[in-house]
């Protein structure tokens, strides 16, 4: 049989009779395979897939199926699942078999999800294009040639392809949104502490925050209501409660920010479209204004500044004696040191320690991570200040279309990639791309959404709404 593309084409077609969740299993595991040239999995899980698969039949032959019954999910490499190999795409952790599972993982299994795989990623997550993993980089299934965005290009990839439903995946300064938009299909970022990051390997704690990808916003929201909530295990993680009902709002007020459509790097194409979006909403009867984007030029620099010294600190452990890969023939505690991580980390982590124990040393702390933080402060005030007049704030999700593989060579370039999007992590807030427009070279991209903290149900609703499927 033919795998279908969406949850909801699955739970029709299991809902008719004519399939089983054994049989788009089957599907999903061979259309992976065939695709195996875009490098999306680092394994397929097909032993345990198929026997979860198996046993969601049996539930819906009773009636005891959970919400995401029939749905096909792939998770990051950077989640943890019992019994099954994660490396965060890297050769520091290769081989290594979690013995628990994320408080993520554990919910879509319990709502008799079935995982598939682990996705191709970047290095410990970091990275704009899927071009630092250690184990290759992730093609774009709309144009091989081109990358899938980063650092969750797999998972998004694994979306885009048809070859899963949703996917499980992690976002600390556009992670999600950038390969959503390079993909055309929706990614969510939850408000910080919204979902639990138990069982996530950790790049910059403040910022990560794991949440879902689909084919649109309707299917990321059933996935997120699944996933969401309290966990005792992640002292992050929030007790405040989720709204009780989301009343229906026929008129929206959205603002924009003019700046980032005056930005010189923006795409011209995409300029005109989020224009044409703008004034569509406005015909529409929605009330549309433009809000001012303070202390933009700040974004990145406070963003990478703070997140790389997360970074090294939470690397740290990875040193060839308590964790991680242990270099062969090293003589002595410090030789074991500095050669298990030069050969068990790739170049854009190893800068990213470089850069993060800089800003943390002595004589620099005050001038850049302690700076950073009262600027990142500053930020979020300004940010929820902006949201405070409107229901939500509409961006590009990035200033171009995805770009082809090798072509951004320099780091400070591929950093810029964050341009839009590093303002929901530094503020907290949830935000989203949903696919709404093709460029003329083919390749798909998306607006942002972003709303006030807390607000995620509402957010995704408005998103729905003001851009229907």
């Amino acid at each position: 049989m033919s795998m279908p593309r969406t949850f909801r084409e699955a739970q029709a077609a299991l809902a008719s009779g004519s399939t089983s969740v054994v049989a788009i299993t089957r599907a999903a595991l061979a259309k992976a395979k065939a695709d195996s040239e875009l490098n999306i999995f680092l394994e397929l899980f097909e032993e345990s897939a198929l026997a979860k698969a198996a046993a969601v039949d049996a539930k819906l032959a009773n009636g005891s199926a959970g919400p995401l019954a029939g749905s096909i999910i792939s998770i990051k490499d950077n989640l943890c699942y019992a019994g099954h190999r994660v490396s965060a795409s890297s050769h520091m952790l290769e081989g290594y078999v979690s013995p628990f599972n994320a408080t993520v993982v554990e919910r879509v299994l319990d709502a008799d999800a079935v995982i598939i795989g682990r996705t191709n990623c970047d290095e410990f997550a970091m990275g704009s294009s899927n071009e630092s993993s250690a184990y290759g980089a992730v093609s774009n299934p709309v144009d091989p040639t081109r990358v899938p965005g980063g650092s969750s290009g797999g998972a998004a990839a694994s979306v885009a392809a048809g070859i899963c439903h949703m996917a499980l995946a992690s976002d600390t300064g556009g992670s999600i949104r950038q390969p959503a938009s390079f993909c055309g299909i929706a990614g969510f970022k939850p408000t910080y502490g919204r979902v639990s990051r138990y069982g996530l390997i950790a790049f910059a704690s403040s910022f990560d925050q794991i949440g879902p990808m689909a084919h649109d916003a309707e299917e990321v929201d059933l996935i997120y209501r699944v996933i969401a909530g309290p966990d005792e295990r992640d002292n992050t993680s929030s007790h405040k409660p989720f709204p009780e009902s989301i009343p229906e709002v026929s008129k929206l007020k959205i603002g924009y920010y003019d700046q980032c459509l005056e930005h010189p790097g923006m795409d011209p194409e995409i300029k005109a479209h989020v224009n044409a979006q703008v004034e569509r909403l406005r015909g529409e009867g929605h009330t549309v204004e433009p809000v001012e984007l303070t202390m933009a030029e700040l974004f990145v620099p406070t963003y990478y500044i703070l997140s790389t010294a997360e970074a090294s600190s939470n690397l740290a452990r990875f040193d060839g004696i308590r964790f991680g890969h242990r270099a062969r023939g090293a003589e002595g505690v410090d030789d074991t040191f500095r050669r298990s991580r030069s050969e068990g980390f790739g170049p854009e982590v190893q800068r990213r320690i470089l850069l993060g124990t800089f800003v943390l040393s002595a004589g620099f702390y005050d001038a850049y991570y302690a700076q950073g933080m009262r600027v990142r402060r500053l930020i979020r005030e300004n940010t929820l200040e902006a949201l405070s007049h409107f229901d939500m704030i509409l961006t590009p999700t990035c200033p171009a279309t995805a770009f082809t593989k090798g072509q951004i060579s320099d780091p400070l370039a591929m950093y810029l990639q964050d341009i839009f999007t590093v303002q929901a992590n530094l503020a907290g807030v949830p935000a989203i791309s949903i696919p709404t427009g093709t460029h003329s070279n083919g390749m798909p991209f998306g607006i942002q959404l972003m709303a006030k903290p807390f607000h995620d149900e509402q957010l995704l609703a408005h998103a729905r709404h003001a851009f229907p499927r």
